[in-house]
């Protein structure tokens, strides 16, 4: 991959990264509640899942998502089911304030959170497979570009939700208390229902 067709993915990858999505809501959701260190399972999750959405991509079966509508609705609505089960979640959970001696200690599954999030969105796999083959050169050897993407991505991604984990994880001291808590529950799963209901009600195209 020459160098000036590697700086023009990373920008597009950066334009991606902090263009807020479900994956955003998860790294602030759990930076504000458990603080950074536990966000950053989530964080790993996330890049799991589009490690594994770009090599749906270079296997060809983005292509099935991309044309046929029955694989893509099928995501679709599993996907957002999911979304919308994590918003119920996070809007019955008690308000437990941060610090609290009795408050719960971060899940375990706060990676599996991440990874479920990003791989049921059929539309990110659909705009991975239209985005990554213009940076691909086809008169050199493919899977070593898909490995600096890869990589590309990952880091970027990485780095802006540590962005956003860390930014809402600063602003836990003044959100501390049973009403904050509550609060925030509320506004985090309206968000994740939101997601889930715009992507149930999403066109394939």
């Amino acid at each position: 991959m020459a160098f000036s067709l590697w700086l023009g993915f990373l920008a597009a990858a950066i334009v991606i990264a902090v263009t807020p999505g479900p994956g955003a809501v998860t790294s602030m959701s759990a930076g504000l509640r458990y603080g950074y260190g536990a966000a950053l399972r989530a964080i790993l999750g996330l890049q799991t899942a589009l490690l594994i959405q770009l090599a749906i991509v270079a296997g060809g079966l983005g292509a099935l998502l991309a044309t046929s509508a029955l694989a893509f609705d099928i995501v679709k609505i599993a996907g957002a089911a999911y979304l919308i089960w994590l918003g119920v979640q996070k809007w019955r959970s008690p308000p437990q304030p941060v610090g609290d001696a009795d408050a719960p200690v971060a899940p375990r599954n706060l990676y599996l959170q991440g990874v479920l999030v990003n791989l049921s969105n059929p539309k990110a796999i659909v705009f991975i497979a239209a985005l990554v083959p213009q940076f691909i050169d086809p008169a050199r050897p493919q899977w070593p570009q898909f490995l600096i993407i890869a990589a590309t991505m990952c880091a970027i991604d990485t780095v802006v939700m540590s962005c956003y984990a860390l930014l809402v994880a600063r602003l836990r001291p003044w959100l501390n208390g049973a009403r904050a808590m509550r609060a925030q529950n509320r506004v985090f799963g309206g968000v994740f229902v939101g997601a889930g209901v715009l992507l149930a009600s999403s066109a394939h195209h």
